[in-house]
């Protein structure tokens, strides 16, 4: 008997295209799903009192209450215990031709700057490459005003007798003396106004002036350094402390109370008191990872956040001479760490939190340690901080920020705006 030869079944061609077509389609389906999974933001945001808002809600909420405030652009990204859950863009970020603003937008950050600037002194700090309390004085191998950067601004503060004393850490909380800004003085020179380290007393000019000791130790420039220490590795690419020619394609302009251009954000030089360019989305990847000390470790991080200075004031930056001290900084116990401002005690545990503030561009930026949720809000409008209050009372469920210290409140604005 002859052996039975069993034949291979060979499927016809068109057996073979509908086939590869289910194939790809499968593919194809699978690739968008993981995709958008891993874009999807939760469902829910949890408030701090524990309760939920969705990000649907959220998202209408804001839409509605950017329009009522005529902020030309913002974004906003929410944490919740250390991962960011929501992330959202708002209209333009440029006009004639009008274009949308978008979650990867580069926007300018202002002052926000300084406390990103102050945890990476921190980083050196932990490894024994910059002294906090050593005077300024000494970590320099010349006087102040041998230098040309300081040769005009830097002649007369190196004769005060207070001077030698001033640390960086004094610096960067706001403690030193010095004013927001030399050219605010009538010499347009650098001048202690109180004994360093006493009172709190907001001074960009402080914070670069650390800028300048770092660099002169480092013997690179500040966008450099930041780059290589924080940027790269937190994959911030849509951050820089100057502006980089990638973001642009992408960047925001910067626009008045009326909607009418102000500026273009290319912020130079590199100024650790207010240069830097980012997005929401890059300041919750910093965030994150220094909430969950992968930037400091956990000592450094809390001796970054201790209090330095008790800060009383009815406001920031005071409206009149001589201005009362002010109910909320005491309810909340504000403070001052390294470079942050600090909710020392709330009912929702501890918070840091910065405040950018410039032409065309308002922000803000609050993280509660206890739950590890964070809320971050970039706007290109000088109409931003009117919508902040209500903005972080829904979304977030903050009703803790000292509103009125901030100058958030519409009265404080209204007549800031006159000065």
């Amino acid at each position: 008997m002859n052996p039975i030869r069993q034949r291979r079944r060979i499927p016809n061609m068109r057996s073979l295209r509908m086939f590869s077509i289910f194939l790809f389609v499968v593919f194809i389906a699978e690739f968008f799903a993981a995709d958008v999974c891993a874009q999807e933001p939760a469902q829910k945001i949890r408030r701090l009192d524990g309760s939920a808002i969705s990000t649907a809600e959220a998202d209408a909420f804001a839409k509605r209450t950017l329009a009522e405030q005529k902020v030309t652009g913002a974004q906003i990204a929410v944490i919740n215990r250390g991962k960011l859950i929501w992330s959202a863009a708002f209209g333009l970020r440029g006009r004639d031709p009008d274009l949308q603003m978008n979650r990867e937008t580069t926007t300018w950050a202002a002052s926000i700057t300084k406390s990103v600037f102050a945890t990476y002194v921190m980083t050196l700090v932990e490894r024994g490459e910059f002294q906090l309390d050593v005077p300024v004085a000494k970590q320099l191998e010349k006087p102040l005003d041998s230098y040309e950067a300081y040769k005009e601004t830097g002649s007369a503060i190196v004769s005060e007798a207070g001077w030698p004393v001033v640390t960086p850490r004094m610096l960067l909380a706001h403690t030193s003396g010095l004013l927001n800004f030399a050219f605010l003085e009538p010499d347009k020179k650098l001048h202690l106004r109180f004994k360093a380290g006493t009172k709190f007393s907001y001074s960009g000019e402080g914070i670069n002036l650390v800028q300048f000791v770092i660099e002169q130790q480092k013997h690179k420039p500040l966008d450099q350094l930041m780059q290589e220490a924080l940027f790269r590795p937190l994959r911030m690419d849509r951050t820089g402390i100057i502006y980089r020619q990638e973001f642009e394609a992408n960047v925001a302009d910067r626009f008045d109370i009326n909607g009418a251009f102000r500026a273009k954000t290319r912020r130079f030089p590199a100024r650790g008191a207010g240069s830097m360019s980012t997005s929401a989305e890059d300041l919750a990847r910093f965030a994150t990872a220094l909430l969950d000390d992968k930037i400091l470790k956990s000592a450094t991080r809390k001796e970054m956040l201790k209090p330095f200075v008790q800060i009383r004031t009815l406001h920031e930056f005071a409206l009149k001479e001589n201005e009362a001290e002010g109910a909320e900084a005491a309810s909340v116990r504000l403070a001052y760490g390294v470079g942050w401002g600090l909710l020392t005690k709330t009912r929702f545990g501890p918070a840091f939190f910065k405040e950018g503030h410039g032409d065309g561009a308002q922000n803000y930026m609050i993280c509660f340690e206890r739950s590890k949720s964070c809320m971050i809000l970039l706007t290109n409008s000088d109409n931003g901080e009117l919508a902040f209050p209500a903005l972080l009372e829904k979304i977030l469920g903050d009703t803790v920020t000292p509103w009125e210290w901030e100058g958030y409140t519409r009265e404080y604005i209204e007549v800031s705006r006159k000065n």
